[in-house]
């Protein structure tokens, strides 16, 4: 039987193919964006589909691993310290990459004005200028807004200090759009000055962009940007036989072989991610790790996730 990928990374028909050519494992890919996956895979509780699931971001993992969907596993093969510091201690997941969330991605051409922090954006400068993504849609902007949420009130008061922040933000003329793509087109087009989206999303829309008089992207990581890890997880009630292969795919993603093919298949988008596995380097084109971010609690903000949609859809979009 074929292992089934449920994923949301750019570089997936490239490293599945290589993989089931490495392996002769047969192996069928369902991409799509991280929301809808993730709401494929809930409605599916009760009969899985899925025998792999792969998207950025662990809070979608700790929550499924609460509700034992999640077969435990460690793999054979080693970590580095950043790595090992988002491994869960019941092994139900891994993690295979790390981007952050978010990179603030402004048009250089447009402005010279610079926030040093998320408080800024809420002052009449960047009134209307500033942009992000739907959480419902765009899997690494939920752990965001947790991340902001954790940063201004934790654990005990975050989820109402991070309702209000995004209620002045909607106040001053935020404007929300489906995914890093939909961001990225509104700085483009002038639509917005400054957007907050995916590390990855950002250093590739930096790098490939033809700068000119009115359009020159630049790069700032405002404290703190939290941590979004690729992970991996393997259906609980899948078959034997498709755990097995699972694994072995989980092994092949963090080798040498598995990581070459992630980081030269989506060279503006997700393979520009910061390497889990030690002794594999960035892609030269990402910038040195950013010092100021911080790692939120998923077994806490997980849960929280559809409440924290929810209260998004509602009152902000």
């Amino acid at each position: 039987m074929p292992l089934v990928v449920y994923s949301a990374q750019g570089y997936d028909s490239k490293v599945t193919a290589a993989f089931q050519a490495a392996t002769g494992i047969p192996v069928r890919l369902d991409d799509d964006s991280t929301g809808p996956l993730l709401t494929k895979v809930a409605a599916e509780r009760n009969n899985p589909q899925w025998g792999l699931l792969w998207v950025d971001g662990d809070t979608a993992f700790a929550a499924l691993d609460k509700q034992g969907q999640l077969l435990d596993y460690a793999p054979p093969v080693p970590l580095n310290d950043a790595g090992k510091a988002l491994v869960p201690t019941d092994h139900s997941y891994v993690p295979v990459s790390t981007t952050v969330m978010a990179a603030l991605i402004y048009n250089g051409a447009k402005t010279s004005a610079v926030p040093s922090s998320y408080q800024d954006l809420l002052s009449n400068q960047y009134k209307g200028l500033v942009g992000m993504n739907d959480p419902s849609q765009s899997g690494p902007t939920y752990p965001f807004i947790a991340g902001l949420m954790n940063q201004f009130g934790g654990q005990a008061h975050g989820v109402a200090a991070g309702e209000d922040y995004l209620t002045k933000l909607k106040a001053n003329g935020l404007h929300v759009f489906p995914t890093n793509g939909d961001t990225l087109h509104a700085l483009e087009t002038g639509q917005i000055e400054y957007g907050l989206i995916q590390s990855s999303a950002a250093t590739g829309e930096a790098a490939k962009a033809t700068k000119s008089a009115s359009y020159d992207p630049k790069i700032v990581y405002l404290p703190k940007s939290t941590l979004l890890p690729g992970v991996i997880g393997i259906d609980k009630a899948a078959p034997p036989a498709e755990q097995s292969e699972a694994k072995k795919f989980v092994q092949y993603v963090l080798s040498p072989a598995g990581q070459h093919v992630m980081q030269v298949s989506d060279p503006t988008g997700d393979s520009l991610y910061w390497p889990v596995s030690p002794g594999i380097d960035p892609v030269s084109v990402l910038p040195p790790f950013p010092n100021n971010y911080q790692k939120i609690n998923p077994y806490f903000w997980g849960p929280l996730e559809g409440q924290v949609n929810s209260f998004f859809d509602t009152n902000i979009k």
